[in-house]
């Protein structure tokens, strides 16, 4: 078996009772059927406590106060301290790790919704480099994986990644063109052309291709599309989604309210000032992307659902750059490191820790015409 994750992540520590967000909050903790099975045998008092602090129907430990029925006052886990790290169930001793199966492969990767990996995440100046090592664990066998279809998928990635972390381009054109060949790549995969990928994936390192974008992207810059209303169409996905956090609904509200109250000519001068005193310094944008696409791409292999797992990745940028813009606004003009870490990580609690959002999420994007490939290269590339 192979193991693949991102250079910086052996730099993960938990911060314990210091982090500012628990994962021991505001979520249900599922817990897994060996470890249910471990929780019911265990006697004593504690053993007492476990059986009665668990909803066995659901499979989840009870909350009191949106907190799990162990996280004491001083914010740490009464299973770590009465029994032990081996009683944890698999979420707890995982969190904030993230596992990708495919046949053969592990990817593992750290979850942006914990405050202490988003630092690491967004905090990564250098491109990311993803290391691979090989363990001999045992392997289930699965005759109907397509392998052919994942050797192409994690080509296309490779080239994803190349094209992303080519910081002689701008952003926008790294964004518009990783867009451009996903959506060639689920074309080539949906007429059973996968020998064609190596062609199209040629093209876009190709130099002409590169001419090709520039003057699609000054096409889109100039458009009479308006990107505010695009935007305002795209936060609509909010209210499509299931509500983990109960202060989140207030909290989009709030920043909506801050975006798109104000004229189109406000929105646009404070776009292009966000843009040129917050992102254009930092490489945040190109994080997120790298960050998304890792976790999600390659699962395609499973669905097929190329196009819509790059349009899940540049969204989610999109949001979350958007909801900053929004804070730095609000913030008279200043956004520091800590606040965009702590706006991606409230995005990714609401959106990855729920099944139904992010099936919400991809689903909208294939849809819904503001997500369409035209309308977001409006909205990556208007206003220079």
């Amino acid at each position: 078996m192979r193991y693949t994750a991102p250079h910086y992540y052996c730099k993960f520590q938990c911060t314990a009772s210091d982090c500012p967000d628990t994962c021991c909050a505001g979520w249900k903790i599922v817990i897994d059927k060996k470890t249910l099975k471990k929780y019911k045998n265990m006697e004593g008092a504690f053993g007492n406590r476990l059986y009665n602090s668990i909803d066995w129907e659901e499979e989840t430990f009870l909350q009191y106060n949106g907190r799990c029925a162990f996280l004491n006052e001083e914010n740490l886990c009464d299973i770590y301290t009465e029994a032990g790290e081996n009683m944890f169930c698999k979420t707890c001793r995982l969190y904030p790790r993230h596992i990708e199966e495919f046949q053969g492969e592990r990817e593992i990767s750290l979850s942006l919704s914990c405050i202490e990996a988003g630092k690491l995440i967004l905090g990564c100046k250098e491109p990311v480099k993803f290391v691979s090592i090989e363990k001999n664990v045992p392997e289930r066998e699965d005759e109907t994986f397509d392998f052919l279809l994942y050797g192409k998928l994690i080509d296309t990635r490779e080239a994803i990644f190349q094209i992303l972390q080519n910081r002689k381009m701008p952003i926008k054109l790294r964004l518009s063109m990783v867009l451009a060949l996903a959506h060639d790549m689920e074309i080539k995969v949906q007429k059973q052309q996968l020998f064609q990928v190596d062609d199209v994936l040629q093209r876009y390192t190709d130099v002409q291709t590169l001419e090709k974008f520039e003057k699609k992207v000054q096409q889109c810059s100039s458009c009479d599309e308006n990107r505010k209303h695009a935007m305002q169409e795209i936060f609509g996905v909010f209210e499509k989604f299931e509500v983990l956090d109960s202060t989140w609904p207030s909290y989009v509200q709030e920043l909506q309210k801050i975006l798109f109250e104000q004229s189109e000519e406000e929105y646009t001068k404070n776009r292009k000032r966000f843009l040129q005193e917050v992102l254009e310094k930092e490489v945040w944008s190109e994080q997120l992307m790298i960050y998304f696409v890792f976790t999600y791409f390659c699962g395609s292999v499973y669905d097929g659902k190329i196009y819509a797992k790059m349009q899940f990745a540049l969204v989610s940028t999109l949001l979350i750059e958007e909801l900053a813009m929004a804070v730095w606004k609000q913030n008279r003009f200043k956004l520091s490191f800590l606040e965009f870490v702590d706006i991606a990580h409230k995005y990714s609690r609401e959106l990855e820790h729920s099944d139904i959002n992010l099936n919400c999420l991809e689903e909208l994007v294939g849809e819904k015409d503001c997500f369409g490939l035209r309308n977001l290269l409006v909205v990556i590339n208007e206003m220079e």
